[in-house]
Protein backbone atom coordinates (compact mmCIF):
# COMPACT_ATOMS: atom_id res chain seq x y z
CA UNK A 1 0.00 0.00 0.00
CA UNK A 2 2.85 2.00 0.87
CA UNK A 3 1.41 5.93 1.69
CA UNK A 4 -2.26 6.43 1.62
CA UNK A 5 -3.18 8.10 -1.94
CA UNK A 6 -2.23 11.61 -2.17
CA UNK A 7 -6.08 13.60 -1.46
CA UNK A 8 -6.80 16.51 -3.73
CA UNK A 9 -6.65 19.40 -2.17
CA UNK A 10 -6.59 23.08 -3.64
CA UNK A 11 -2.59 23.59 -4.51
CA UNK A 12 -1.71 25.93 -1.30
CA UNK A 13 -4.08 27.31 1.54
CA UNK A 14 -4.81 30.68 1.55
CA UNK A 15 -2.06 31.54 4.72
CA UNK A 16 0.29 28.59 3.83
CA UNK A 17 3.54 31.11 3.17
CA UNK A 18 2.19 34.05 4.72
CA UNK A 19 5.38 35.79 6.28
CA UNK A 20 5.74 34.46 10.07
CA UNK A 21 4.89 37.26 11.78
CA UNK A 22 1.14 37.43 10.10
CA UNK A 23 0.74 34.26 10.94
CA UNK A 24 2.09 33.53 14.02
CA UNK A 25 0.72 36.51 15.62
CA UNK A 26 -2.14 35.59 17.26
CA UNK A 27 -0.22 32.67 18.75
CA UNK A 28 2.19 34.66 20.28
CA UNK A 29 -0.70 37.12 21.95
CA UNK A 30 -1.70 33.55 23.11
CA UNK A 31 1.51 32.48 24.71
CA UNK A 32 1.50 35.93 26.21
CA UNK A 33 -1.91 34.53 28.04
CA UNK A 34 -0.47 31.40 28.59
CA UNK A 35 2.32 32.78 31.06
CA UNK A 36 0.26 34.97 32.88
CA UNK A 37 -2.01 31.92 33.38
CA UNK A 38 0.60 29.75 34.52
CA UNK A 39 3.25 32.04 35.82
CA UNK A 40 6.13 32.01 33.47
CA UNK A 41 7.25 32.60 30.43
CA UNK A 42 10.12 30.51 29.98
CA UNK A 43 8.02 27.33 31.31
CA UNK A 44 8.72 25.55 27.45
CA UNK A 45 12.34 25.32 28.01
CA UNK A 46 11.66 23.13 30.94
CA UNK A 47 8.78 20.80 29.06
CA UNK A 48 11.64 18.34 28.70
CA UNK A 49 13.55 18.91 31.31
CA UNK A 50 16.90 16.15 29.53
CA UNK A 51 17.10 18.27 26.33
CA UNK A 52 18.70 21.83 26.26
CA UNK A 53 16.04 24.87 26.72
CA UNK A 54 13.26 21.88 26.55
CA UNK A 55 14.27 21.77 22.56
CA UNK A 56 12.96 25.24 21.70
CA UNK A 57 15.98 26.42 19.66
CA UNK A 58 20.07 25.32 20.20
CA UNK A 59 19.36 21.67 20.72
CA UNK A 60 22.09 19.02 19.37
CA UNK A 61 20.40 16.46 17.38
CA UNK A 62 23.03 14.05 18.36
CA UNK A 63 22.62 14.82 22.14
CA UNK A 64 18.78 14.44 21.74
CA UNK A 65 19.00 10.59 20.18
CA UNK A 66 21.77 9.68 22.55
CA UNK A 67 19.64 9.76 25.07
CA UNK A 68 17.70 6.66 23.85
CA UNK A 69 17.77 3.75 26.28
CA UNK A 70 19.27 1.04 24.42
CA UNK A 71 16.04 -1.02 24.52
CA UNK A 72 14.29 1.92 22.15
CA UNK A 73 17.63 2.36 20.05
CA UNK A 74 16.07 -0.19 17.20
CA UNK A 75 13.61 1.87 16.35
CA UNK A 76 16.07 4.75 15.19
CA UNK A 77 17.88 5.57 12.07
CA UNK A 78 21.83 4.72 12.96
CA UNK A 79 23.68 7.64 13.14
CA UNK A 80 27.32 9.23 14.66
CA UNK A 81 27.85 12.71 14.91
CA UNK A 82 30.87 14.10 13.11
CA UNK A 83 32.91 17.05 13.81
CA UNK A 84 33.93 18.67 10.78
CA UNK A 85 37.00 20.57 11.81
CA UNK A 86 39.17 22.09 9.58
CA UNK A 87 41.40 20.01 7.36
CA UNK A 88 40.44 20.08 3.42
CA UNK A 89 37.31 18.05 1.99
CA UNK A 90 38.61 15.19 1.22
CA UNK A 91 40.63 14.46 4.29
CA UNK A 92 37.57 15.83 6.14
CA UNK A 93 35.62 13.00 3.98
CA UNK A 94 37.61 10.03 4.64
CA UNK A 95 37.71 11.13 8.60
CA UNK A 96 34.00 10.93 8.17
CA UNK A 97 33.96 7.67 6.07
CA UNK A 98 36.25 5.53 8.65
CA UNK A 99 34.25 7.28 11.88
CA UNK A 100 30.40 5.94 9.70
CA UNK A 101 32.75 2.71 9.01
CA UNK A 102 33.21 1.84 12.57
CA UNK A 103 29.89 2.44 13.99
CA UNK A 104 28.85 0.03 10.82
CA UNK A 105 27.48 2.90 8.70
CA UNK A 106 28.26 3.46 5.05
CA UNK A 107 27.17 4.79 2.00
CA UNK A 108 24.62 6.11 1.11
CA UNK A 109 23.64 8.51 4.45
CA UNK A 110 21.94 11.68 5.01
CA UNK A 111 24.16 14.39 6.16
CA UNK A 112 22.46 17.32 8.10
CA UNK A 113 23.65 19.74 10.77
CA UNK A 114 24.04 18.46 14.41
CA UNK A 115 22.34 22.03 14.95
CA UNK A 116 19.62 23.74 13.06
CA UNK A 117 15.84 23.29 12.24
CA UNK A 118 13.60 23.22 9.46
CA UNK A 119 15.26 21.06 7.24
CA UNK A 120 18.13 23.03 6.76
CA UNK A 121 21.25 21.46 5.50
CA UNK A 122 19.73 18.42 4.75
CA UNK A 123 21.01 16.05 1.54
CA UNK A 124 21.47 12.66 0.35
CA UNK A 125 25.35 11.42 -0.11
CA UNK A 126 25.55 8.30 -1.83
CA UNK A 127 29.23 8.81 -3.08
CA UNK A 128 32.72 9.84 -1.99
CA UNK A 129 32.22 12.68 -3.70
CA UNK A 130 29.24 13.78 -2.60
CA UNK A 131 30.35 13.45 1.02
CA UNK A 132 33.18 15.80 0.40
CA UNK A 133 31.18 17.91 -1.70
CA UNK A 134 29.03 18.37 1.20
CA UNK A 135 31.83 18.90 3.96
CA UNK A 136 33.55 21.46 1.47
CA UNK A 137 30.21 23.86 1.92
CA UNK A 138 30.07 22.86 6.01
CA UNK A 139 30.81 25.40 8.24
CA UNK A 140 34.38 24.22 9.59
CA UNK A 141 34.59 23.20 12.89
CA UNK A 142 30.64 22.48 13.32
CA UNK A 143 29.48 19.31 14.28
CA UNK A 144 27.07 17.16 11.76
CA UNK A 145 25.06 13.77 11.72
CA UNK A 146 25.65 11.16 9.16
CA UNK A 147 22.63 9.06 9.58
CA UNK A 148 21.82 6.11 7.32
CA UNK A 149 19.55 6.83 4.52
CA UNK A 150 16.03 5.27 5.36
CA UNK A 151 15.09 5.63 1.40
CA UNK A 152 11.50 4.69 2.12
CA UNK A 153 8.36 5.95 0.53
CA UNK A 154 6.27 7.09 3.23
CA UNK A 155 7.50 9.78 5.82
CA UNK A 156 5.33 11.40 9.06
CA UNK A 157 5.26 13.43 11.72
CA UNK A 158 3.89 11.62 14.63
CA UNK A 159 3.65 14.47 17.47
CA UNK A 160 3.49 12.30 21.41
CA UNK A 161 2.54 14.22 24.11
CA UNK A 162 2.33 13.12 28.01
CA UNK A 163 1.96 15.00 31.23
CA UNK A 164 3.85 14.15 34.55
CA UNK A 165 2.12 11.88 36.22
CA UNK A 166 -0.07 10.29 33.06
CA UNK A 167 0.22 6.89 32.86
CA UNK A 168 0.84 7.09 29.56
CA UNK A 169 1.39 9.70 26.70
CA UNK A 170 -0.91 10.15 23.13
CA UNK A 171 -0.45 11.24 19.77
CA UNK A 172 -2.11 14.62 19.22
CA UNK A 173 -1.35 15.15 15.79
CA UNK A 174 -0.02 12.56 12.48
CA UNK A 175 1.30 14.86 9.53
CA UNK A 176 1.57 12.52 6.43
CA UNK A 177 4.58 13.97 4.00
CA UNK A 178 4.38 13.72 0.40
CA UNK A 179 7.49 14.96 -2.22
CA UNK A 180 6.46 16.66 -4.98
CA UNK A 181 7.73 15.49 -8.25
CA UNK A 182 6.88 16.35 -12.08
CA UNK A 183 6.76 13.80 -14.61
CA UNK A 184 8.18 14.33 -18.22
CA UNK A 185 6.51 14.79 -21.35
CA UNK A 186 9.55 14.28 -23.90
CA UNK A 187 9.05 18.42 -24.99
CA UNK A 188 9.00 20.30 -21.88
CA UNK A 189 12.35 21.44 -19.64
CA UNK A 190 12.59 20.50 -15.75
CA UNK A 191 12.04 24.60 -15.62
CA UNK A 192 9.26 24.22 -18.09
CA UNK A 193 7.49 20.78 -15.86
CA UNK A 194 7.71 22.84 -12.30
CA UNK A 195 6.32 26.44 -13.68
CA UNK A 196 3.48 24.47 -15.23
CA UNK A 197 2.62 22.76 -12.17
CA UNK A 198 -0.20 24.07 -9.95
CA UNK A 199 1.33 23.66 -6.82
CA UNK A 200 5.53 23.60 -7.47
CA UNK A 201 4.72 26.60 -9.89
CA UNK A 202 3.84 28.80 -7.01
CA UNK A 203 6.99 27.64 -5.17
CA UNK A 204 9.33 28.02 -8.12
CA UNK A 205 12.05 29.88 -5.89
CA UNK A 206 11.92 26.25 -3.78
CA UNK A 207 12.93 24.11 -7.21
CA UNK A 208 14.70 26.03 -9.65
CA UNK A 209 17.91 26.78 -7.63
CA UNK A 210 17.97 23.41 -6.02
CA UNK A 211 17.87 21.77 -9.82
CA UNK A 212 19.79 24.80 -11.48
CA UNK A 213 21.70 22.17 -13.16
CA UNK A 214 19.01 20.07 -14.84
CA UNK A 215 16.52 22.93 -15.65
CA UNK A 216 17.22 23.03 -19.68
CA UNK A 217 17.09 18.99 -19.51
CA UNK A 218 13.84 17.37 -20.97
CA UNK A 219 12.58 14.52 -19.41
CA UNK A 220 11.49 10.97 -21.08
CA UNK A 221 7.47 10.90 -21.38
CA UNK A 222 6.81 9.53 -17.95
CA UNK A 223 10.13 9.90 -16.32
CA UNK A 224 9.37 11.39 -12.84
CA UNK A 225 11.63 14.12 -11.43
CA UNK A 226 11.99 14.51 -7.47
CA UNK A 227 11.31 17.85 -6.70
CA UNK A 228 12.43 17.83 -3.13
CA UNK A 229 14.47 15.35 -0.61
CA UNK A 230 13.57 16.40 2.42
CA UNK A 231 10.79 16.36 4.70
CA UNK A 232 10.18 19.99 5.20
CA UNK A 233 7.07 21.79 4.71
CA UNK A 234 9.55 24.81 3.99
CA UNK A 235 11.59 23.25 2.18
CA UNK A 236 8.44 21.67 -0.31
CA UNK A 237 7.42 19.15 1.14
CA UNK A 238 3.57 18.25 0.45
CA UNK A 239 1.68 17.94 3.85
CA UNK A 240 -1.53 16.21 4.75
CA UNK A 241 -3.49 16.33 8.04
CA UNK A 242 -3.37 12.07 9.20
CA UNK A 243 -4.34 12.10 12.61
CA UNK A 244 -7.69 10.41 11.69
CA UNK A 245 -5.01 7.49 10.88
CA UNK A 246 -3.75 7.05 14.65
CA UNK A 247 -4.77 3.43 16.15
CA UNK A 248 -4.15 2.14 19.71
CA UNK A 249 -1.65 0.31 18.61
CA UNK A 250 0.21 3.23 17.28
CA UNK A 251 -0.03 5.17 20.33
CA UNK A 252 0.66 2.39 22.31
CA UNK A 253 4.66 1.85 20.16
CA UNK A 254 4.86 5.57 20.62
CA UNK A 255 4.29 5.71 24.21
CA UNK A 256 7.15 2.79 24.79
CA UNK A 257 9.60 4.79 23.08
CA UNK A 258 8.89 7.93 24.60
CA UNK A 259 9.29 6.14 28.14
CA UNK A 260 12.90 5.06 27.02
CA UNK A 261 13.93 8.78 26.44
CA UNK A 262 14.53 9.85 29.87
CA UNK A 263 12.20 13.27 30.73
CA UNK A 264 10.71 13.46 27.60
CA UNK A 265 7.12 14.61 27.67
CA UNK A 266 6.71 16.97 24.43
CA UNK A 267 7.77 16.58 20.83
CA UNK A 268 7.68 15.44 17.56
CA UNK A 269 8.94 12.01 16.08
CA UNK A 270 10.02 12.24 12.39
CA UNK A 271 9.83 8.62 11.19
CA UNK A 272 9.83 6.83 7.43
CA UNK A 273 8.24 3.38 6.74
CA UNK A 274 7.15 1.81 3.76
CA UNK A 275 3.83 1.32 4.23
CA UNK A 276 0.92 3.08 6.42
CA UNK A 277 -0.34 -0.09 7.63
CA UNK A 278 2.82 -1.02 9.42
CA UNK A 279 3.06 2.35 11.16
CA UNK A 280 -0.47 1.58 12.08
CA UNK A 281 -0.08 -1.53 13.72
CA UNK A 282 3.11 0.34 15.48
CA UNK A 283 5.76 -1.93 13.25
CA UNK A 284 8.44 -1.70 10.69
CA UNK A 285 9.49 2.12 10.85
CA UNK A 286 12.62 3.92 11.45
CA UNK A 287 12.75 7.12 13.55
CA UNK A 288 14.92 10.08 11.56
CA UNK A 289 14.99 12.73 14.53
CA UNK A 290 12.98 13.64 17.58
CA UNK A 291 12.33 17.23 17.98
CA UNK A 292 11.27 18.56 21.52
CA UNK A 293 9.63 22.16 22.39
CA UNK A 294 9.53 23.86 19.64
CA UNK A 295 8.27 21.27 17.49
CA UNK A 296 4.58 22.22 15.56
CA UNK A 297 1.87 19.84 14.56
CA UNK A 298 2.64 20.41 11.27
CA UNK A 299 -0.65 18.92 10.10
CA UNK A 300 -2.21 22.53 10.15
CA UNK A 301 -0.21 22.87 6.57
CA UNK A 302 -2.67 20.76 4.85
CA UNK A 303 -3.59 23.03 2.21
CA UNK A 304 -7.11 21.64 2.82
CA UNK A 305 -6.90 23.57 6.53
CA UNK A 306 -8.90 26.46 7.62
CA UNK A 307 -7.00 29.15 9.40
CA UNK A 308 -9.09 29.39 12.02
CA UNK A 309 -8.48 25.70 12.42
CA UNK A 310 -4.79 26.03 12.13
CA UNK A 311 -4.64 28.68 15.07
CA UNK A 312 -7.09 26.88 17.40
CA UNK A 313 -4.89 23.48 17.20
CA UNK A 314 -1.96 25.73 17.39
CA UNK A 315 -3.53 27.31 20.74
CA UNK A 316 -4.18 23.48 21.94
CA UNK A 317 -0.63 22.72 21.72
CA UNK A 318 0.98 25.82 22.96
CA UNK A 319 -2.14 25.02 26.22
CA UNK A 320 -0.33 21.71 26.48
CA UNK A 321 2.95 23.02 26.44
CA UNK A 322 2.75 25.76 29.53
CA UNK A 323 1.07 23.02 31.24
CA UNK A 324 3.44 20.53 31.17
CA UNK A 325 6.33 23.26 31.90
CA UNK A 326 4.28 23.86 34.72
CA UNK A 327 4.08 20.29 36.13
CA UNK A 328 7.87 20.09 35.50
CA UNK A 329 8.64 23.54 37.73
CA UNK A 330 6.65 22.00 40.42
CA UNK A 331 8.66 18.51 40.23
CA UNK A 332 11.94 20.78 40.80
CA UNK A 333 13.14 21.85 37.10
CA UNK A 334 14.55 25.34 36.89
CA UNK A 335 14.39 26.78 32.87
CA UNK A 336 17.66 27.88 31.34
CA UNK A 337 19.16 31.39 32.18
CA UNK A 338 17.31 33.93 29.47
CA UNK A 339 21.14 34.63 28.91
CA UNK A 340 21.68 31.47 27.58
CA UNK A 341 18.53 30.91 25.65
CA UNK A 342 19.48 34.08 23.76
CA UNK A 343 22.96 33.20 23.30
CA UNK A 344 21.54 29.55 22.03
CA UNK A 345 19.50 31.38 19.74
CA UNK A 346 21.74 33.55 18.23
CA UNK A 347 23.85 31.00 17.70
CA UNK A 348 21.73 28.78 15.91
CA UNK A 349 20.10 31.79 13.59
CA UNK A 350 23.88 32.52 12.78
CA UNK A 351 24.56 28.97 11.31
CA UNK A 352 21.49 28.06 9.66
CA UNK A 353 22.42 30.37 6.06
CA UNK A 354 26.14 28.93 6.27
CA UNK A 355 24.65 25.60 6.17
CA UNK A 356 24.67 23.39 2.38
CA UNK A 357 21.85 23.65 0.47
CA UNK A 358 18.84 21.41 1.49
CA UNK A 359 18.03 18.96 -1.37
Amino acid sequence: MGMPPLEEGPPLSPFEFWPAAAFYAPVWVWNVLLSVRYLGVRLPLIANPSIEGGGIVGESKSAVLGLVRPEARNWFAPHIAFDRGHDLPMSACRRALRAAAEAGLGLPLVAKPDLGCRGAGVRPVRTEAELANYLAAFPPGERLVLQTLIDLEGEAGVFWVRHPGEERGRIVSLTLKYFPHVIGDGISTVEQLIRADPRAGQLAHLYLGRHSARLDEVLRAGEPLRLAFAGSHSRGAIFRDGTALVTPQMEARFAEIAAEIPEFWFGRFDVRFADIADLQRGEAFRILEVNGAGAESTHIWDSRMTLGRAWADLFRQNRLLWAIGAANRARGFRPQAYLDFWRSWRREKALVPAYPPTA
